[in-house]
């Protein structure tokens, strides 16, 4: 489920693909220099294509898949480059998702403006600028490799570089500051002078480097130190602190390798986690690292969440998260190394099938310049909803919020209306010219009377005899003068109404279009739009017009992946040692200043409930079920009302999908993705786009937006049917056989999941992702006040919803639960990286 690969937590996501982005920012396009550009943007298609090209059916036939344009389906948003013009030779889809790497936002806050911004010279020690000798070199970073044309690739994911850099970029902290948190975890540092920053940089960079190079066995501080190069080994206490801090918050020693050390024989404090998806069980692993006793609670027969895979005989499909989101940057670059993860490229072209109406009744692939054509008004459709949003303010009407979906209606209306004034425009114009003519045309007859008397005045005046007199003379010449003058008014009158003729017949001959999309573009956008509710997991309807796309900043590089041999391998290999209690569904939490009681029930033999006591309790319960009404887990006391809000606001949307098993492959197998063009607009996501991802011959459907809970509703066998209808449409009744095997997902009905993942609703924002990661105390705090020893949070919360750069994804809800279980430990147990205590001087008897 990942969504953009948007995913999994806690039993953290459910049903989609995999995504990302995160952090504010100002999305206005860079085509909107100022407002009057602005508005051209809404009203008019942008220089460079003519709106005649998005009507025009210039090519009725079959595409050749080479050609296909590429696009990238698992989380597809916002446009990343703008189509300026239509440049001879260029990839546009190219420009949209270059294969080259761009620059990745990290995760991080800067601590100081100040302290980040040193200069060289206040950075470096005298002795350094003396000397003007540069630290030992780190290894030589590899140069990644070319990029290489998708055939030439086919499961070889690339991999990030491992320098001192690299590795700090992997870990999504920069390289040459210290972080916000980092900067709080050692304010002794912070207030050293820039040389101490400078060492406590390099160490924290080696050591998760040392951890990339290997990260299969165990990083000690033993044995990183004599790795560390001199003179930055020789501060061993620094060293030992800066490697607890990474270890304690998820940078070293996570997920499932080998222990050089054995797990603490004493065990400190008690933790429940609730949830054995990817979140929860990541935590749970880390705690138990930490020394804490841990138990996780489950409310299926299984581990995973949302990470669900269908294995039966050769036959294998994620029905959940399915999808890594690049490598650079992804903790799960770490667990593909220590799990067998089977990795493959997702290939980038999806061709797309579209009815035509023939009389074959089968459909016919939608010609690569319409393709083209119709993705170019979809990119500059989001860009003028990002300038309503952005640079208008148009975020409410009527005071209430905006989605994205008004958006883009109102825009293609806007768009609409004018055509409709340029076709009103167009009339007016050859009537305009038409009465210029009618005018020119009685000036004409004007002429050619006046011509006429004026002719035979010339005659009667010519036919006096010579000698003629002086008065005579001046008549004859001044008539001459005068029909001369009246011929040439004539023809000159002649040729411009000839002129205007031809100007008028030219636009009679080329009118404008009398729709701004014809039905056949509206479908073909609407499938852009039903994949946009994908990557989204809900209509468009009901995302946020400013915030939808708040995380995109925080996309990891590199490919989109598959796991092949199934996703489950990851939650599988990460509940090995845990105490996890399978059958145990939590119906009410209560928590208090001396601890947690968690209430559950046996999902198996509906038996009476048991109790579990502990010092916390970590919530990674999806935030579909913490939004089920009437509530599913119920808090005592209840939650504060600030949390409920965080969590009414949020939206938890939709994604299914329709796994079809056949005995052999009938599809091209060049291709990882084909989409199937549908009849409506109300029907758009209803088996839109079907992926070849799996050794087997195994396809899977997806069903989007307002399809993915109309069809929760319909029997498999209808949809299965309807199904191998659309495929036989595509590949000809013989060629499609019957599945030997089916799956159809329905995770809104799911009562441990209900829905697939987050997304941000109209009316709500990233803040809200923030607001769901927030613990939860006994007694309310006071903002501003001191914490209380005897209030200390006992409630705590992870999963995909509540992790604002990296949502609805797999790897979010990873980092969630490795940021909690830091959070809880260093509750409990302290942090081991604290500045340590001075003991002062004992006075002399």
């Amino acid at each position: 489920m990942e969504r953009k690969e948007k995913d999994n937590a806690s039993s953290a996501n459910s049903s989609g693909d995999e995504s990302s982005r995160k952090r504010e920012r100002d999305r206005s396009s860079p085509r909107d220099k100022d407002t009057k550009e602005g508005i051209h943007l809404l009203l008019n298609i942008p220089a460079g294509v003519s709106r005649e090209s998005v009507h025009s059916d210039q090519s009725n036939g079959s595409s050749n898949n080479e050609n296909l344009p590429e696009r990238r389906q698992s989380r597809r948003k916002r446009p990343r480059t703008n189509f300026q013009s239509d440049l001879p030779g260029t990839d546009k889809r190219k420009l949209l998702y270059p294969h080259t790497r761009r620059p990745y936002h990290v995760e991080y806050k800067e601590m100081d403006d100040k302290l980040a911004n040193l200069s060289e010279d206040e950075y470096f020690s005298e002795e350094e600028k003396m000397s003007k000798q540069p630290p030992p070199p780190p290894p030589p970073v590899p140069e990644p490799p070319k990029p290489v044309e998708e055939e030439e690739v086919e499961s070889e994911p690339e991999e990030p570089t491992v320098g001192l850099d690299g590795a700090a970029f992997s870990a999504r902290l920069p390289a040459d500051k210290m972080t916000s948190q980092e900067a709080a975890c050692f304010p002794d540092i912070v207030q050293s002078p820039p040389q101490t920053q400078k060492l406590f940089l390099y160490i924290r960079n080696r050591l998760l480097q040392l951890w990339y190079e290997n990260p299969k066995v165990q990083l000690t501080f033993e044995n990183a130190l004599p790795l560390i190069e001199a003179p930055y080994n020789s501060d061993g206490p620094l060293v030992m602190r800066v490697h607890t801090y990474l270890e304690r918050h998820g940078y070293v020693n996570f997920g499932i390798y080998k222990r050089l050390k054995p797990l603490p024989a004493k065990k400190f404090g008690k933790v429940l986690v609730i949830g054995a998806g990817i979140s929860g069980l990541a935590a749970a692993r880390q705690l138990q690292t930490f020394g804490m006793d841990v138990t996780v609670l489950e409310s299926r027969d299984r581990v995973g969440g949302r990470v669900a895979t269908f294995r039966k005989g050769s036959y294998v499909a994620d029905l959940g998260a399915m999808v890594v989101t690049g490598l650079g940057g992804n903790p799960l670059t770490i667990i593909s190394k220590q799990v067998n993860m089977e990795l493959h490229k997702i290939k980038q072209k999806c061709p797309l099938y579209e009815s035509n109406g023939n009389t074959s009744g089968l459909s016919v692939l939608v010609p690569k310049e319409k393709d083209e054509m119709v993705e170019r008004e979809f990119n500059r459709l989001l860009e003028a909803t990002s300038f309503l949003s952005h640079q208008m303010d148009f975020n409410y009407m009527q005071t209430k919020p905006v989605s994205l979906g008004q958006a883009l209606e109102l825009v293609i209306k806007l768009q609409e209306k004018q055509v409709k004034e340029q076709k009103c425009r167009h009339v007016r114009k050859i009537i305009e010219m038409q009465e210029d003519m009618k005018s020119f045309q009685n000036k004409l007859i004007g002429l050619k009377d006046s011509i006429l008397m004026l002719q035979k005045q010339y005659k009667e005046a010519n036919e006096v005899k010579t000698p003629r007199d002086v008065t005579s003379e001046f008549v004859v010449k001044a008539k001459q003068r005068d029909l001369q003058q009246a011929v040439k008014d004539y023809e000159e009158l002649k040729d411009k109404l000839k002129d205007l003729e031809g100007k008028v017949t030219e636009l009679e001959n080329n009118p404008p279009s009398d729709v701004y999309l014809s039905s056949r573009d509206r479908q073909i956008l609407d499938w852009h739009f039903a994949n946009l509710e994908f990557a989204n997991a809900t209509p468009l309807s009901t995302l946020s017009l400013k915030h939808w796309d708040q995380d995109d900043d925080f996309e990891f590089s590199g490919h989109h992946l598959t796991v092949r041999n199934g996703y489950s391998c990851v939650p599988v290999a990460l509940s090995e040692g845990l105490d996890i209690k399978l059958y145990t569904a939590v119906r009410q939490i209560r928590y208090s200043h001396s601890g947690v009681e968690v209430v559950t029930a046996n999902t198996k033999s509906q038996g009476g409930n048991y109790t579990y006591k502990a010092d916390a309790v970590l919530v990674t319960l999806p935030l579909g079920v913490l939004k089920q009404s009437p509530p599913a887990v119920t808090f005592v006391p209840p939650l504060p009302d600030w949390k409920m809000a965080a969590i009414q606001r949020l939206g938890f949307g939709n994604l299914n999908k329709v796994v079809l098993c056949f005995d052999r492959i009938f599809w091209d197998q060049t291709v990882n993705l084909f989409g199937h063009v549908g009849s409506t607009t109300a029907s758009r996501g209803e088996l839109f786009l079907f992926w070849n991802l799996y050794r087997a011959p195994v396809l899977i459907a997806l069903v989007a937006g307002e399809a993915a809970q109309i069809m929760e509703n319909v029997s498999d066998d209808v949809i299965v049917g309807r199904t191998l209808a659309v495929l036989k449409g595509i590949f000809g009744n013989n060629a499609v056989p019957q599945p030997k095997e089916t799956v159809v997902t329905r995770w809104r009905a799911d009562p441990w999941s209900r829905g697939s993942y987050s997304y941000v609703a109209a009316g709500s924002s990233g803040n809200d992702y923030d607001l769901l990661a927030i613990p939860v105390t006994p007694a309310p705090v006071v903002p501003g006040a001191m914490p209380q020893p005897n209030n200390l949070p006992r409630v705590f919360f992870a999963g995909e919803h509540t992790i604002r750069n990296y949502p609805a994804t797999v790897h979010g809800a990873l980092l969630s639960g490795l940021r909690e279980a830091g959070r809880i430990a260093d509750q409990f147990l302290g942090p081991p990286y604290a500045v340590p205590r001075q003991t002062p001087p004992v006075a002399h008897q």
